[in-house]
């Protein structure tokens, strides 16, 4: 998850050069770019006190999905890895799972700037936000569950043992990217673009079960929330009435991950 990192790196720098004609010091109701950066993440991490009847069925939704694919955890396990090693072997393919991802975001970016669509340029800032923010909540679960990975062990139920499963990152970051490309952009093409996004996401499913990396029930979770955030970031994209959104500029060698903020 290098790239990642690299454009957490790259947003503290973005989000001043963007504040350049709004002086904190100068215009009380300016934000400070620490606010700016910080907005998305507060809205993210508050929005279940925001949360309709729709959402809390999506949650609850959610939650019973992951508990009927724990039932098949280790069923699935079994098929994946009968007429394989790949429960004997701690390669978990983990470059080569997160390559569809990666080219969702950085094939909407290339396409954009190719022909300089700035609706484009939003879209594939929308993409990189839901990837940071799922990612985060990811992590955290991740590290609080502990549960132990399917080439760790054949049981399902190693939680707090100081594994990393649960839940899978590399869906978690598809399904976060891919529900942007497919719930984004002209209505003309929306066939098109779900069979792209969803099928990109859901081959990252397949390659993580059949890597022996995840236990079926890590992916369902990752899928709920990439899905999830996707629609949370696309909604503050769309709605024009947050804070902030995140964006992706061309650089000469380069590409900034920045921060543009909306103020009233």
């Amino acid at each position: 998850m290098a790239h990642i990192l690299a454009g957490l790196a790259l947003l503290p720098g973005a989000v001043w050069a963007q504040s350049a004609d709004c002086d904190p010091d100068v215009d009380s109701d300016c934000p400070s770019p620490l606010n700016r950066l910080l907005a998305p993440v507060k809205a993210y991490a508050t929005a279940p006190v925001r949360w309709g009847e729709a959402d809390w069925l999506w949650f609850g939704g959610s939650l019973a999905a992951i508990g009927v694919a724990h039932q098949f955890d280790g069923d699935v396990r079994k098929h994946f890895t009968a007429t394989s090693q790949g429960s004997l072997s701690n390669n978990t393919h983990d470059l080569q799972d997160a390559l569809p991802a990666v080219a969702m975001l950085a094939g909407t970016w290339g396409y954009a700037n190719l022909i300089s669509n700035q609706w484009g340029r939003r879209e594939a800032g929308t993409m990189f936000e839901s990837a940071v923010l799922s990612l985060g909540t990811a992590y955290i679960l991740k590290f609080a569950s502990g549960r132990q990975r399917p080439n760790q062990t054949v049981d399902p139920n190693h939680w707090e043992a100081g594994g990393s499963s649960f839940p899978s990152v590399h869906t978690t970051a598809a399904f976060a990217i891919g529900t942007v490309l497919a719930e984004s952009g002209n209505e003309q093409y929306r066939w098109l673009r779900r069979a792209l996004g969803y099928g990109a996401a859901g081959f990252t499913v397949y390659e993580r079960l059949n890597h022996n990396a995840h236990w079926l029930s890590d992916t369902v979770a990752g899928a709920a929330l990439g899905t999830a955030t996707a629609r949370f970031a696309m909604n503050r994209s769309e709605g024009r009435t947050q804070e902030a959104t995140m964006m992706v500029s061309p650089l000469y060698h380069g590409v900034m991950f920045s921060f543009v903020v909306n103020i009233p």
